[in-house]
């Protein structure tokens, strides 16, 4: 595939139709709408296949469902979103005699997207959701890892979109790499911050503006106040969610020293109840690819062998070494250090490391001695520990008393900041991401006075303006 080619023939017909009316973006975003719902079944068997084993519920939830809020919140808000937005004049005084300012949200033309292999359907969909809100055509490359589902979005947006429209195109690296580098209009990459370094390098050949969102190691700060039932109920079902696969996975945990035995028995009896069984449980969501499963594993054998407590939390007696889906289960990795794998990398699977401090500044500085992350969750009911928490750390996002959910809030902006990522998307924050916003200035018809002695030659006039704005 001419990947060259389509992104001309795309931007030509950018050219060639002018910017998309509202009724056209609406009706790109039903098409979208209608692909998930009528692909829904195909959509969760390829998912499926590619994972070897993920639940119906799971893909149906987080890749369909997930999309089609997004699409849909778009479709009903772009109309309000387009309107061009009023500023005021400088000076104001121009305005008083006709001159008027204004931003108008003008389509960029055409959008890269890079999905990931973890939510492989919704993160194509939930950006589009803002591209096609303002008025672009995009090119989609998805992740080698998930080639079933590559497939199935390639023919389904085949079927539903001109390829003037939205192309998909499917390879390996190479291909990802060729596609970095094409001079789109604007670039979203999603994925792992190593990755992106090349991708936003090879983005700059062009200088194309790019949206990065990325990962790292999202903290749980629980407070001493924290319910820990719930907190480790809501963590665990976080962190098991797709075997621990999501970019805003609680990464570690960081409890008070006398609370951390309490996590871990709540931990343990959370997974019990979600998990009565994992060998063959269709609930629980298998590492995607080898070379995944022997990193994660070996995360654990480091751990262990440099003297942290190990605790898998699975059935007793269940043997998952042999088994043909490389399933993991939950594990706790208490007392870390910092020489551990573990604390090192975004650990994207089911393990979860639980750090304990005696102060909260303790915990604080050790989040903010790390790079900032994607997410940071913190559990309490004290209101003033809760906001020293939000006021002394970056991140870029927050959940309090629950984890990843900031990231379902269509009305929020979602991104990371630094080594988590660059630039935000969803809703209204989508729509401006993916527009030019272009500052329009209207000048007053009439030529008075102040207008024309700014012109030389320069008098007392001006001499008058200038004192009065400088001051003395």
């Amino acid at each position: 595939m001419d990947m060259q080619a389509i992104l001309e023939r795309q931007k030509a017909a950018h050219l060639r139709d002018g910017e998309a009316s509202a009724a056209l973006r609406i009706e790109r975003i039903d098409r979208c709408i209608r692909l998930l719902r009528e692909n829904r079944r195909a959509i969760e068997e390829a998912v499926n296949a590619d994972f070897g084993s993920r639940s119906r519920e799971a893909t149906a939830f987080t890749d369909i469902a997930g999309s089609i809020g997004p699409l849909q919140h778009a479709r009903d808000n772009l109309a309000r979103w387009m309107r061009p937005e009023k500023r005021k004049t400088t000076p104001a005084i121009l305005g008083l005699f006709g001159a008027k300012a204004e931003v108008r949200y003008q389509p960029k033309g055409v959008v890269g997207v890079i999905s990931p292999w973890n939510f492989p359907v919704n993160l194509t969909f939930a950006p589009l959701a803002g591209i096609l809100a303002a008025g672009n055509r995009a090119m989609i490359k998805p992740s080698e890892f998930t080639p079933a589902t590559s497939e199935l979005m390639r023919t389904m947006f085949a079927g539903a979109f001109s390829e003037e429209e939205i192309a998909v195109v499917t390879g390996g690296p190479e291909v990802g790499e060729a596609f970095s580098r094409l001079a789109f209009d604007h670039l979203i990459f999603t994925g792992a911050t190593s990755i992106a370094r090349h991708v936003m390098k090879a983005a700059a050949e062009n200088l194309v503006p790019v949206t990065l969102e990325l990962g790292g190691k999202s903290p749980v700060i629980l407070g001493r106040s924290a319910d820990l039932k719930v907190a480790a109920a809501r963590v665990m079902n976080g962190k098991t969610l797709n075997a621990g696969q999501i970019c805003l996975a609680p990464d570690y945990v960081l409890a008070p020293k006398d609370q951390v035995e309490g996590f871990v028995a709540a931990a343990r009896a959370s997974v019990e109840t979600m998990f009565p069984t994992i060998k063959d449980n269709p609930d629980y969501t298998a590492i995607i690819a080898q070379r995944h499963y022997d990193r994660i594993t070996g995360y654990i054998e480091d751990a262990r062998a440099k003297g942290a407590r190990v605790i898998e939390l699975k059935p007793e007696g269940e043997d998952l070494s042999q088994q043909p889906h490389r399933k993991i289960a939950p594990t706790l990795i208490l007392e870390p250090t910092d020489d551990m794998k573990v604390m090192q990398e975004e650990i994207f699977g089911p393990v979860l490391p639980v750090k304990s401090y005696q102060t909260l500044d303790e915990a604080l500085d050790y989040v903010n001695g790390h790079d900032r992350p994607l997410g940071l969750y913190y559990f309490g009911d004290d209101a003033a520990e809760q906001e020293t928490v939000l006021s002394r750390t970056t991140a870029g996002g927050v959940t309090v008393n629950d984890v990843i959910m900031h990231v379902a809030q269509e009305d929020l902006p979602f991104g990371g900041v630094g080594p988590s990522g660059m630039g935000s998307y969803h809703g209204l924050d989508g729509f401006r991401e993916f527009s030019h916003r272009k500052a329009v200035f209207s000048q007053m018809k009439k030529d008075i006075g102040p207008l024309k002695m700014l012109r030389p030659p320069f008098g007392p006039g001006i001499r008058k303006m200038l004192d009065g704005q400088i001051g003395r």
